[in-house]
């Protein structure tokens, strides 16, 4: 498509030779030749159904994928190969394979359906969903700091609906770890509360939380102590949170006993949980002594299901993070619960 002097502007160039041209002085004359361009292109169940062969390598895998026979897949491709121009797969006794200028074609047609599916995605929340937002928080966090405060949102914003997820991978596996926002498309993550540094180049981040850990038990694990030294604490086993250890720096016992000034005792026992929530659920039913954020408890402190056994607490430069692309604070949904995080942070 060139652009000649005069008041010619445009030419378009049609594959049997021939073309049209269009004038700077008529009306929608680019918009018509754009039009020329899309209607060029074939359905695009044809181009899905060429996708699929060529990453399966197979019609007939390709028909069990999409639902269809092996016989729909070869008759859409046949026809695209005659509307192109172009062999697409080269037919065998048995089965089929795909030409070089296929092969070419599979990574833009990925990418292309990959676009298209990102784009439904975003008018769709923009549409009825539009007081609806997906939220993603490591299961501690969630459970027991999220939830008992939810009902604070609703009173902001009763039309609202939150969807609440809980992932381990919220918590950053190391320093400046990468989270970008095509993450957050392609699992309907419209904000994340991440456990981390709170580095996360080119998304919207604002600080919530800052943690330190201190030891809980169960009172009755206090009581028979009672927890005076450091051969006291190590006569029940150690609970430690497994998720914490993803972290490049170490949330662990043997961190704790140094910063308070204690020789890691040697032989210590020590039960590792899964996530947050099993490690909880331990100390609370008196199964040994746990290394954990006050922040995270408060309703078991408050309630005397746990009492602090040492008051040494393990500072850390981990903390929790309101996480969110850009274009996701065009939601007004969004916009309102992110500020509600810094206003409950506070």
């Amino acid at each position: 498509m060139n652009a000649p002097s005069g008041n010619v502007a445009w030419r378009v160039e049609h594959p049997n030779g021939t073309s049209a041209h269009f004038s700077k002085s008529e009306p929608g004359s680019i918009r018509a030749c754009l039009a020329v361009r899309v209607k060029r292109l074939p359905p695009l169940i044809t181009l899905r159904y060429l996708a699929v062969a060529l990453r399966t390598g197979s019609f007939a895998e390709a028909a069990r994928e999409l639902h269809v026979t092996s016989a729909a897949i070869s008759h859409q491709i046949k026809a695209l190969e005659d509307e192109l121009g172009v062999e697409l797969f080269v037919r065998h006794r048995r089965k089929v394979s795909p030409t070089a200028a296929a092969r070419a074609a599979l990574p833009i047609l990925e990418d292309g359906f990959s676009a298209l599916a990102d784009a439904v995605t975003q008018l769709r929340a923009f549409g009825e969903t539009k007081w609806i937002i997906t939220v993603c928080a490591e299961p501690l966090f969630a459970t027991k700091w999220l939830v008992p405060r939810l009902h604070r949102f609703y009173s902001r914003c009763p039309d609202a609906e939150v969807r609440l997820q809980t992932s381990q991978s919220s918590i950053d596996a190391k320093n400046g770890e990468a989270v970008e926002a095509a993450t957050f498309q392609k699992t309907g993550v419209d904000l994340a509360v991440r456990f981390g540094h709170g580095r996360y180049p080119d998304l919207e981040t604002s600080h919530l939380l800052q943690i330190s850990l201190v030891p809980v038990c169960s009172p009755a694990l206090a009581d028979d102590l009672p927890f005076s030294s450091c051969s006291s604490m190590i006569r029940y086993p150690l609970i430690s949170d497994r998720s914490m250890f993803r972290a490049s720096e170490r949330l662990s016992w043997h961190e704790w006993f140094r910063h308070s000034g204690l020789s890691p005792p040697e032989g210590y026992r020590e039960r590792v949980f899964g996530n947050g929530l099993l490690a909880l659920e331990a100390a609370a039913t008196a199964q040994g002594t746990l290394l954990t954020s006050r922040h995270l408890i408060e309703t078991e402190l408050d309630t005397g299901k746990l009492v602090i056994a040492l008051d040494s607490e393990l500072p850390c430069q981990l903390g929790y993070y309101a996480v969110c692309p850009s274009a996701s604070l065009a939601r007004p949904v969004v916009q309102a619960f992110r500020k509600w995080l810094a206003d409950e942070a506070r």
